[in-house]
């Protein structure tokens, strides 16, 4: 419990009495610790994601009210858990997310409570506008970018062109939703923004691979060029 504050041991102690031992897990990994999420408690989150007879909506509401506390490192860490999820834990979890009407409303964001809180606060509205995208993008595709096979005989490189068209832009909107994040080497100075930094790098490896298969797939489909479609 070392570094943890005395509301973190309160919130956990108060999802103990509950008998929500997912919901404890998520207060153990969004703790006001300027570190990462510990492992172990992202281990367990993910494990519980495949167990049938956890309430996934719950552990998503969970997060959500989480991410709605005033600290910076609070909500960061809920970010972090709920894309480490998104990317590790079974697909029901993201299906759910895709399937709200609204996901985080966190473009208004702002921690107060020092000149740290406020340059945190710019990339957590950042990052939180990215994750939306992400569940938007499944809720159009109903696939995971990051998720779907790459290469030759991948998702992307044999999808017919009525799909690839509707892919493609949603894609993209991604992409420039992540690129957004816009970080510098300077600006990664403490575990929290650490944690982000790397999942996001890992997702923009294979969204490129995925928007590469796809050009690659519209390159090849000469019917398409050669009918003068407007939608090119």
């Amino acid at each position: 419990m070392s570094g943890q504050t005395l509301t973190d041991r309160i919130a956990a102690a108060q999802y103990s009495l509950t008998g929500s031992e997912v919901s404890r897990a998520v207060c153990k990994a969004t703790t006001h610790e300027q570190t990462a999420p510990k492992k172990k408690h992202l281990e367990y989150l993910i494990q519980a994601t495949q167990e049938t007879n956890v309430n996934v909506p719950q552990m998503a509401d969970t997060l959500m009210e989480r991410a709605g506390n005033a600290s910076w490192v609070v909500v960061f860490k809920a970010l972090i858990t709920t894309q480490h999820l998104m990317v590790h834990g079974n697909e029901r979890f993201l299906q759910f997310l895709a399937s709200r009407n609204t996901l985080f409303n966190l473009s208004n964001f702002l921690d107060k409570t020092g000149s740290h809180g406020y340059d945190m606060s710019t990339f957590i509205r950042r990052y939180s506008r990215y994750l939306n995208e992400k569940a938007f993008a499944y809720r159009q595709m109903s696939f995971d970018f990051g998720r779907v096979k790459k290469g030759a005989d991948g998702v992307m490189r044999t999808m017919s062109v009525e799909k690839l068209l509707k892919a493609m832009p949603t894609l993209q909107s991604q992409i420039d939703a992540l690129l957004d994040f816009d970080v510098h080497a300077q600006e990664l100075n403490n575990g929290v923004i650490n944690a982000c930094f790397l999942l996001l790098f890992k997702d923009l490896i294979k969204l490129y691979a995925c928007y590469n298969d796809g050009i690659i797939n519209l390159l090849g489909k000469e019917s398409l060029f050669m009918s003068g479609s407007v939608r090119c």
